[in-house]
């Protein structure tokens, strides 16, 4: 089966380099999945898992927005942050997302920034997610 170069890259550095046979993830305006061949085109991604889909398995990786860049024969994601769900430390997660929803709670009593709050929400749930899809 035809396969796609898909690179996912941090400021960080490279989280993810493999060829794969299909790439599924969230863009502002919707689901996409890319197959070899695709069309050109870029999106801004929404905070979610992309799933990566060779012949043998596949791999999630969780990301918190960026861009999607598709050509016919690679995919690069540049995202804001990025891991691979076997690397994504949970309980940090956890915490993370604990801390989120006390300063939702809080907002309704303070002047919290509620945009910022429900963002680091959004991205704790997502990496709680994902780690659980890599088993």
């Amino acid at each position: 089966m035809k396969t796609i170069k898909v690179s996912v890259v941090t400021p960080d550095g490279p989280v993810y380099e493999s060829d794969v046979e299909m790439v599924s993830t969230k863009a502002e305006s919707g689901e996409l999945g890319i197959l070899p061949g695709h069309i050109p085109m870029v999106a801004p991604l929404q905070i979610g898992a992309v799933r990566l889909k060779t012949q043998s398995k596949t791999d999630f990786v969780a990301v918190s927005g960026g861009l999607l860049e598709v050509r016919p024969d690679q995919v690069t994601i540049l995202a804001q942050s990025a891991e691979q769900a076997d690397e994504i430390d949970v309980e940090r997660a956890i915490r993370a997302r604990e801390r989120a929803e006390q300063r939702l709670q809080e907002q309704k009593r303070e002047n919290v920034d509620f945009k910022r709050a429900e963002l680091a929400l959004q991205r704790a749930v997502n990496r709680i997610t994902v780690s659980e899809k890599h088993f």
